[in-house]
């Protein structure tokens, strides 16, 4: 029994790039495939009774990749003997999921040289993908909000950065929607109008009137509102009445006269460095540099076509399992996808450059992402579903001390860095900023946001928060604590940094700083919220309440409230009112539970009751109430407002109170603020270290606003 016990305390097999599957999977006779490995670790439990953890040793390189590897429930660890995949002493890993592109030459092609801008015409080069040997390319699709979630097309990365596809107006531009066809406008249920999707849109000037006609022409757009995006191929471009019409199937909303949009795809707008086209019927790319052509042997930078459509890594229902300092790079689709299992972690890793979200884990319990790079992604960042409504069991996973920067290149709306749903699942001492819409959506129970640093989101949209929830009395038990949201964005409407939008309720949103943000705390319509011991700063205002459950207009009543009835009609009620006690006060509006629910007449709307804003300090603006909300929704105790507060250094971002400052005598505590943000770690800086000259990471905490 004693030799079966422990005769051997490890297990470790090697990969490289210049190894062989037949050979035995030692440093000195690797294996050359991932597959290989998985399967020997297979025979590794099969074979051994040790106790030791199984390693896995991927060697420098890159291993390019054109399906996932696939992990299913044999390939589990246990929690004695975990299963470990991870980069050799360091070295530099990459699963690749594109192809580099090299040899690119001028354009001697006439027809394509008289279609470019003049001033394009001599540094516009040209790859032939076929004679490469690359086929099957994928186009564009539908995708954005309301749509489901695709993989990408085909994307040009350069230098570690995504290229712009040639579009008009140029990225970061927008023309604007200049109405719709004559007799097709409807009520949009705000006072405004908005064209029906299948008569398409309007747009001014005579641009397209340049263009060679095109089945591939697509158009991006905020087609009704700043917070829904989506992207249509055009099917008829009529430019003698300046109208486009969309291709079915239409996305949820029509066209409002003033609101943005682009062309894309679209060679004769390739004017500029940076951008790319692709030909896809003759396998022709397209590229302008954005610098000029290294000299004869010079190392140039290097160019990349994304090509699998798959993650680089699927689990199934598998557990105690760790990835740790690998780079995920090119990819149409997510980094990495987790599905049930049970405490598995990715770790020190660089994901960049996909055409989806970075990390989706999707059920199971005790998942976590630490410690990684997330970058350039088309979609969101990471995204954690766990834990259980019905019995508010809580799912456990964790994403921390992660940095996430310019996620939602294509998606832009509700792709957000962090993505909770479920119950119990937290987020604590990450670093997000550079992103079109919100750092961190949640939707459910009892989840932790703490100590993440957020600025210089809602870069491209509006009405949007840094923090975002709504819509559902019964999302309870959430706690948004020991955060600093600065320096946001906004358009149209503006942003905020946290937002409980539509009537959420019972969010504990306490010692936060912010600081220049349009409506710092934004309460819509919400009840049994705390906000306590937070720092506002320069913000406009510190707190925002209104009261839009009371609104009797069909917006209202036929499309919120109808939600939030099914909300709490989802859940168990007995449970719920244990768990959070204040959800009973519901019942004098909505009727008790399993009895008749007030409607019509009888059914006054729900006031945004017991909200409590307690022991802050404000520098700045302070509280706002509108659209039904009165100075009884919302109790005050403690506050400081409009005197200074003496801060240790505001200047240099110090917002520690001086011995002498008037904050102490309210029982103001001590924000942790030092503690906020990323943590430095060997795991941290081992990610740091992969992500170096990949791509330009911007500084910590950027103090200049953003650009309007």
């Amino acid at each position: 029994m004693g030799i079966a016990l422990g005769w051997m305390a490890r297990a470790d097999f090697h990969v490289a790039t210049d190894g062989n599957d037949a050979w035995a999977g030692t440093r000195a006779r690797p294996f050359a495939t991932l597959e290989r490995a998985r399967d020997a670790v297979r025979q590794s439990f099969a074979d051994s009774f040790s106790t030791g953890e199984i390693h896995v040793w991927i060697h420098r390189g890159d291993y390019f990749r054109t399906n996932a590897l696939e992990l299913s429930k044999v390939d589990s660890g246990t929690a004695l003997r975990p299963v470990l995949w991870s980069a050799f002493s360091g070295e530099r890993v990459r699963l690749l999921g594109g192809k580099s592109i090299a040899g690119f030459v001028p354009v001697t092609d006439p027809g394509v040289l008289a279609r470019l801008p003049e001033a394009a015409r001599a540094q516009v080069l040209v790859a032939d993908l076929a004679a490469r040997g690359i086929a099957g390319l994928a186009g564009m699709q539908s995708r954005g909000f309301g749509r489901p979630t695709v993989a990408a097309h085909n994307e040009l990365f350069h230098g570690g950065k995504p290229m712009t596809l040639a579009r008009w107006p140029n990225e970061g531009e927008f023309a604007r929607i200049d109405g719709f066809p004559e007799a097709t406008g409807k009520g949009d249920g705000h006072g405004g109008t908005i064209g029906e999707l299948p008569q398409g849109f309007l747009y001014a000037g005579d641009r397209p009137k340049g263009w060679k006609p095109s089945t591939d022409l697509w158009v991006h757009g905020y087609w009704s509102w700043d917070w829904a995006n989506s992207y249509e191929r055009v099917e008829t471009l009529d430019t003698d009445r300046r109208r486009v019409k969309t291709a079915t199937p239409h996305g949820l909303y029509g066209f409002r006269k003033g609101q943005r949009f682009q062309f894309l795809n679209v060679l004769e707008e390739l004017d500029q460095p940076g951008e790319w086209y692709l030909d896809r019927g003759k396998g022709h790319l397209y590229f302008w540099p954005p610098e000029p052509r290294a000299a004869k042997g010079a190392a140039a930078p290097e160019t990349l076509l994304s090509l699998l459509d798959q993650p680089f890594l699927r689990l199934r229902d598998v557990s105690h399992v760790a990835f740790r300092g690998l780079v995920l790079e090119a990819s149409r689709a997510n980094g990495i996808e987790i599905h049930g299992g049970a405490s598995n972690r990715i770790e020190a890793c660089v994901l960049r450059n996909l055409g989806n979200g970075g990390v989706v884990v999707d059920g199971g319990t005790g998942h976590a992402v630490s410690a990684c790079e997330v970058l350039d992604t088309g979609d969101g960042g990471v995204s954690l579903t766990g834990g259980d409504r019905q019995t508010l069991v809580p799912g456990g996973h964790v994403v921390e001390n992660c940095h996430f920067q310019r996620q939602g290149r294509w998606s832009k709306c509700y792709v957000p860095a962090i993505h909770l749903q479920g119950v119990g699942l937290v987020a604590r001492h990450n670093l997000i900023h550079d992103h079109p819409h919100c750092g961190i959506l949640f939707w459910g129970n009892d989840h932790l946001m703490e100590f993440n640093e957020i600025h210089h989101v809602a870069l491209e949209t509006g009405d949007v928060g840094a923090i975002y929830t709504g819509r559902d009395y019964s999302f309870r038990g959430n706690r948004i604590r020991n955060n600093f949201i600065h320096d946001t964005g906004g358009v149209g409407m503006g942003s905020m940094g946290v937002y409980m939008d539509d009537c959420v309720s019972g969010t504990e949103i306490e010692g936060n700083v912010f600081r220049k943000v349009h409506r710092a705390v934004f309460l819509g319509g919400g009840r049994d919220h705390k906000v306590a011991n937070n720092v506002f700063v320069d913000c406009e205002p510190a707190i925002d309440l209104d009261g839009r459950g009371l609104d009797r207009s069909p917006v209202w009543r036929g499309m919120v409230d109808e939600t939030m009835r099914k909300g709490l009609a989802a859940v168990p009620a007995v449970l719920y009112r244990e768990r959070y006690p204040a959800m009973r006060d519901l019942d004098r509006h909505y009727g008790p539970p399993g009895g008749p629910a007030l409607s019509g007449e009888a059914f006054a709307g729900v006031p945004p009751e017991n909200n409590v804003a307690e022991r802050n300090v404000c520098v700045g603006p302070w509280t706002h109430l509108g659209w039904n909300a009165r100075p009884e929704h919302l109790k005050l105790d403690r506050n400081l407002a409009g005197i200074d507060p003496l801060f240790v250094d505001a200047a240099r971002g110090d917002y520690r109170f001086r011995a002498d400052s008037p904050a102490w005598k309210p029982g103001i505590v001590e924000i942790p603020f030092a503690s906020i943000g990323l943590r430095s770690t060997p795991e941290r800086r081992q990610a740091e270290r992969l992500a170096t000259g990949m791509a330009t990471a911007l500084p910590r905490r950027r103090e200049e606003p953003p650009a309007p």
